[in-house]
């Protein structure tokens, strides 16, 4: 799924790679990206503050679920991989794709008290976000200007693995807006190997090795992990001094 119709960035990939895969856009199946107390949204809400998740819950149990979220749910739970294509947008996803997590992500549809992380609804499901971004490789490793883009995707790949999904490691086109806008040999040749990145990346996602998460029994009942069990990044980690795989 992508985020904007009309970004070159996005479209060029879309694009070339229709042959793998069934893309959709955010902007055209979810209409309202925004989690509101609208009886548009939940006919059947409760009197009182608005609790969305409580709200999320009655609409799955009673089936009044909103059309474009119910759709959505139908096709994350019929997919085999979902991509996400989207640019880094002031350090992390637009807010239309942050909207449409708060929506399509529902309590209830997609999990539960006792069915998140490695328990979760989405389970044997895989997930791979797929991003441009207009600045150089350089700039984001550990020590570059534009932050550390492996922990700059962390929560959003935290929240699809939240829901069960098994997710691949990133894949990224860099310095893309450059080589979109100006279009010399370079830029091409740099368009030409990002997309045949992707489609390797498409056809071998089935069996790649996903990111390493903590799940339920890592976990002890004060929601922490476990002495002995080790973490598995800067977010999650056994050693507050040590950053996993460092």
């Amino acid at each position: 799924m992508h985020t904007q119709p009309d970004d070159e960035e996005q479209q060029w990939l879309l694009a070339s790679l229709g042959d793998l895969l069934e893309h959709m856009g955010v902007d055209r199946f979810l209409h309202n990206p925004i989690v509101e107390a609208s009886p548009r949204f939940f006919p059947d809400r409760a009197p009182g503050p608005f609790d969305p998740q409580a709200e999320q819950r009655r609409a799955h149990e009673a089936g009044t679920t909103a059309p474009d979220v119910a759709r959505e749910l139908e096709r994350l739970r019929a997919a085999d991989l979902v991509v996400f294509q989207f640019p880094m947008w002031w350090h992390a996803q637009p807010g239309m794709l942050k909207g449409w997590l708060d929506r399509v992500l529902t309590y209830g549809g997609l999990f539960t008290g006792s069915e998140r992380y490695d328990r979760g609804m989405l389970r044997g499901r895989r997930a791979l976000l797929s991003v441009t971004a207009g600045a150089p490789e350089s700039t984001f490793l550990h020590d570059g200007r534009s932050g550390e883009l492996d922990l700059l995707l962390w929560p959003m790949a935290y929240s699809l693995f939240y829901v069960g999904l098994d997710v691949l490691p990133h894949q990224v086109a860099y310095e893309i807006s450059g080589a979109i806008a100006y279009g010399d040999a370079d830029g091409t040749a740099r368009r030409d190997r990002y997309e045949a990145e992707l489609r390797a990346r498409l056809r071998s996602a089935a069996t790649d090795p996903v990111l390493p998460f903590n799940g339920w029994d890592d976990l002890g009942p004060d929601g922490r992990l476990r002495p002995g069990v080790r973490g598995t990044s800067a977010f999650v980690r056994d050693d507050p001094a040590r950053i996993p795989g460092r």
